[in-house]
Protein backbone atom coordinates (compact mmCIF):
# COMPACT_ATOMS: atom_id res chain seq x y z
CA UNK A 1 0.00 0.00 0.00
CA UNK A 2 1.52 3.43 -0.92
CA UNK A 3 2.70 5.82 1.63
CA UNK A 4 -0.37 8.51 -0.02
CA UNK A 5 -2.91 5.32 0.57
CA UNK A 6 -2.30 5.01 3.97
CA UNK A 7 -2.48 8.64 5.14
CA UNK A 8 -6.10 8.86 3.35
CA UNK A 9 -7.17 5.61 5.00
CA UNK A 10 -6.49 7.24 8.23
CA UNK A 11 -7.99 10.09 8.02
CA UNK A 12 -11.15 8.47 6.62
CA UNK A 13 -10.43 6.42 9.52
CA UNK A 14 -10.70 9.30 11.80
CA UNK A 15 -13.56 11.00 9.58
CA UNK A 16 -15.59 7.64 10.59
CA UNK A 17 -14.20 7.66 14.46
CA UNK A 18 -14.64 11.27 15.46
CA UNK A 19 -18.10 11.66 15.31
CA UNK A 20 -18.55 8.54 17.40
CA UNK A 21 -16.33 9.82 19.97
CA UNK A 22 -18.00 13.34 19.93
CA UNK A 23 -21.52 11.56 20.70
CA UNK A 24 -20.37 9.41 23.67
CA UNK A 25 -18.34 12.49 24.88
CA UNK A 26 -22.27 14.49 24.76
CA UNK A 27 -24.09 11.30 26.16
CA UNK A 28 -21.46 11.31 29.25
CA UNK A 29 -21.21 15.38 30.09
CA UNK A 30 -24.68 15.08 29.57
CA UNK A 31 -25.07 12.71 32.01
CA UNK A 32 -22.73 14.07 34.39
CA UNK A 33 -24.39 17.64 34.60
CA UNK A 34 -27.47 17.66 32.56
CA UNK A 35 -28.48 18.68 28.86
CA UNK A 36 -28.43 22.52 29.18
CA UNK A 37 -25.53 23.02 30.92
CA UNK A 38 -23.80 20.76 28.34
CA UNK A 39 -24.94 22.74 25.03
CA UNK A 40 -24.17 26.25 27.25
CA UNK A 41 -20.39 24.10 27.84
CA UNK A 42 -19.71 23.56 24.13
CA UNK A 43 -20.84 26.98 23.03
CA UNK A 44 -18.95 28.55 25.76
CA UNK A 45 -15.80 26.63 24.47
CA UNK A 46 -16.20 27.39 21.08
CA UNK A 47 -16.69 31.46 21.79
CA UNK A 48 -13.61 31.14 23.99
CA UNK A 49 -11.70 29.12 21.65
CA UNK A 50 -12.67 31.79 18.85
CA UNK A 51 -11.88 34.51 20.47
CA UNK A 52 -8.46 33.06 21.85
CA UNK A 53 -7.32 31.80 18.36
CA UNK A 54 -7.87 35.36 16.65
CA UNK A 55 -5.50 36.62 19.65
CA UNK A 56 -2.89 34.06 19.11
CA UNK A 57 -3.38 34.48 14.90
CA UNK A 58 -2.69 38.66 15.10
CA UNK A 59 0.50 37.34 17.12
CA UNK A 60 1.48 34.70 14.60
CA UNK A 61 1.34 37.21 11.78
CA UNK A 62 3.22 39.83 13.55
CA UNK A 63 5.93 38.14 13.84
CA UNK A 64 5.59 36.89 10.04
CA UNK A 65 5.32 40.65 8.94
CA UNK A 66 9.23 41.57 11.55
CA UNK A 67 10.27 38.63 9.63
CA UNK A 68 9.71 39.35 6.24
CA UNK A 69 10.66 42.68 7.40
CA UNK A 70 14.10 41.26 8.18
CA UNK A 71 14.15 39.93 4.66
CA UNK A 72 13.74 36.33 6.20
CA UNK A 73 11.11 33.61 4.65
CA UNK A 74 9.22 33.19 7.63
CA UNK A 75 8.38 29.40 6.91
CA UNK A 76 7.74 28.41 10.66
CA UNK A 77 4.82 31.25 10.85
CA UNK A 78 3.90 30.23 7.87
CA UNK A 79 3.38 27.01 9.06
CA UNK A 80 2.06 27.47 12.66
CA UNK A 81 -0.98 29.61 10.42
CA UNK A 82 -1.92 26.75 8.90
CA UNK A 83 -1.79 25.04 12.29
CA UNK A 84 -4.37 27.98 13.69
CA UNK A 85 -6.51 27.45 10.65
CA UNK A 86 -7.07 23.73 11.41
CA UNK A 87 -7.64 24.68 15.54
CA UNK A 88 -10.24 27.25 14.35
CA UNK A 89 -11.98 25.10 12.34
CA UNK A 90 -11.89 22.32 14.98
CA UNK A 91 -12.75 24.73 17.31
CA UNK A 92 -16.00 25.97 15.28
CA UNK A 93 -17.15 22.07 15.28
CA UNK A 94 -19.21 21.58 18.04
CA UNK A 95 -17.50 18.96 19.93
CA UNK A 96 -15.55 18.47 23.58
CA UNK A 97 -12.87 16.13 21.68
CA UNK A 98 -12.68 18.84 18.63
CA UNK A 99 -12.45 21.48 20.99
CA UNK A 100 -9.51 19.66 23.04
CA UNK A 101 -7.65 19.26 19.82
CA UNK A 102 -8.09 23.02 18.97
CA UNK A 103 -7.46 24.21 22.11
CA UNK A 104 -4.33 22.56 21.88
CA UNK A 105 -3.09 23.77 18.80
CA UNK A 106 -3.39 27.17 19.77
CA UNK A 107 -0.50 26.82 22.37
CA UNK A 108 3.12 27.43 20.60
CA UNK A 109 4.97 24.01 21.91
CA UNK A 110 2.38 22.39 20.58
CA UNK A 111 2.14 23.83 17.42
CA UNK A 112 6.21 23.64 17.09
CA UNK A 113 5.98 19.88 18.01
CA UNK A 114 3.19 18.86 15.42
CA UNK A 115 5.30 21.46 12.59
CA UNK A 116 8.76 20.01 13.44
CA UNK A 117 8.65 16.85 11.52
CA UNK A 118 6.94 18.59 8.28
CA UNK A 119 9.65 21.14 8.69
CA UNK A 120 12.92 19.10 8.85
CA UNK A 121 11.31 17.14 5.66
CA UNK A 122 10.96 20.67 3.78
CA UNK A 123 14.76 21.36 4.46
CA UNK A 124 15.91 18.15 3.80
CA UNK A 125 14.16 18.54 0.18
CA UNK A 126 15.22 21.76 -0.60
CA UNK A 127 18.94 21.45 0.41
CA UNK A 128 20.89 22.22 -2.43
CA UNK A 129 18.00 23.73 -4.59
CA UNK A 130 18.92 27.09 -6.15
CA UNK A 131 16.34 29.72 -4.17
CA UNK A 132 14.18 32.21 -5.88
CA UNK A 133 16.38 34.39 -8.90
CA UNK A 134 19.14 32.00 -8.06
CA UNK A 135 20.85 30.59 -11.59
CA UNK A 136 19.67 26.99 -12.03
CA UNK A 137 23.28 26.52 -12.91
CA UNK A 138 25.31 27.24 -10.67
CA UNK A 139 27.08 30.12 -12.81
CA UNK A 140 27.11 33.65 -11.92
CA UNK A 141 27.21 36.16 -14.25
CA UNK A 142 28.66 39.14 -13.71
CA UNK A 143 28.68 42.80 -15.85
CA UNK A 144 26.94 46.48 -15.96
CA UNK A 145 24.14 47.11 -18.41
CA UNK A 146 22.69 50.01 -19.43
CA UNK A 147 19.19 50.69 -21.10
CA UNK A 148 18.99 51.78 -24.28
CA UNK A 149 15.81 53.12 -24.22
CA UNK A 150 16.22 55.09 -21.17
CA UNK A 151 18.85 57.10 -22.55
CA UNK A 152 16.56 57.66 -25.46
CA UNK A 153 13.43 58.88 -23.78
CA UNK A 154 16.15 61.51 -21.62
CA UNK A 155 17.40 62.46 -24.96
CA UNK A 156 14.08 63.45 -26.15
CA UNK A 157 12.57 65.32 -23.03
CA UNK A 158 16.03 67.33 -23.20
CA UNK A 159 15.58 68.18 -26.54
CA UNK A 160 11.85 69.29 -26.14
CA UNK A 161 12.97 71.15 -23.37
CA UNK A 162 15.20 72.68 -25.21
Amino acid sequence: MGNGLKVLMRFLLLLLLMPLLEIWLFIRVGSYLGAGPTVALVVLTTVAGVAVLRRVGLNTLTRANQRIRAGEVPAQEMGEGLVLVIAGLLLILPGFATDAIGLACLFPPVRRRLLTPWMRSQRRRNMGRPGPGASRTGTTLEGEYRREDEERLERDRHNDDA
